[in-house]
């Protein structure tokens, strides 16, 4: 049973299409797994489309037709998508009950690197946006993430296994919201590897000096 959501101010902020392409990645992800929210979604989707009929309407400027497709001329060329609903080779790599996020396809994948004993993780390569770096993690059970603090904002989405932090467990289906308050170690839980989606916004500072070389190396 999922027991962790993400806040209400991002399912608004997905609903209102105002999340960075990262963080929708992640959120998009939990949705797909959580029938409770995805209810929330088609709320707020249903209450914004409301709103917006019964907006006033307003002339545009006689040039704003011209201004857009002036601006989307200017827009680079993202860089070509694989095939909707193909899952990358490197995705083969996961568990057989690890489904592969829909929030994820047209993604490239990087290689899986070992970040240490019973770690692997694995860039993924957003076909736009930035501002931070977006992750598949997985820890073998029993070993753990080390322990860390964040600059600004990490994003966590279950795929499959567990991990707890100090704070709580995390299971399938899963979200947690961590911040610059948050110092966590990821002990990934008996059964089965634990696989996340992360994002995380600024730099990870880790308390161990082998763990903050490795994550400048990886470039976490």
């Amino acid at each position: 049973m999922i027991g962790h959501h993400p806040p209400e101010e991002s399912l608004l902020a997905l609903a209102a299409g105002r999340l960075g392409a990262g963080p929708e990645a992640v959120v998009s992800a939990h949705v797909e797994s959580c029938p409770e929210c995805a209810g929330r979604l088609r709320v707020l989707n249903a209450v914004g489309g409301a709103l917006l009929e019964q907006s006033e309407p307003h002339a545009l400027a006689a040039n704003a037709l011209a201004a857009t497709l002036q601006r989307l001329g200017d827009v680079p060329q993202r860089p070509p998508r694989r095939q909707e609903g193909a899952v990358p080779p490197a995705a083969s790599w996961l568990p057989s009950d690890c489904a592969w996020p829909a929030s994820l396809r047209g993604c490239e994948l990087g290689p899986w690197r070992r970040v240490g004993p019973g770690r692997r993780i694995c860039r993924v390569r957003l076909a736009h946006g930035n501002g931070g770096s977006l992750f598949l993690f997985g820890i073998e059970p029993g070993r753990s993430f080390p322990r860390h603090g964040h600059e600004r904002l990490e994003l966590t989405q279950v795929l499959c296994g567990a991990f707890s932090d100090g704070r709580a467990v995390f299971g399938p289906g899963d979200f947690d919201t961590a911040d610059a308050d948050v110092q966590h170690e990821l002990v990934a839980q008996p059964g089965a590897m634990c696989v996340c989606l992360t994002w995380i916004e600024g730099r990870l500072r880790f308390d161990s000096g082998i763990a903050a070389t490795i994550a400048r190396w990886v470039g976490v």
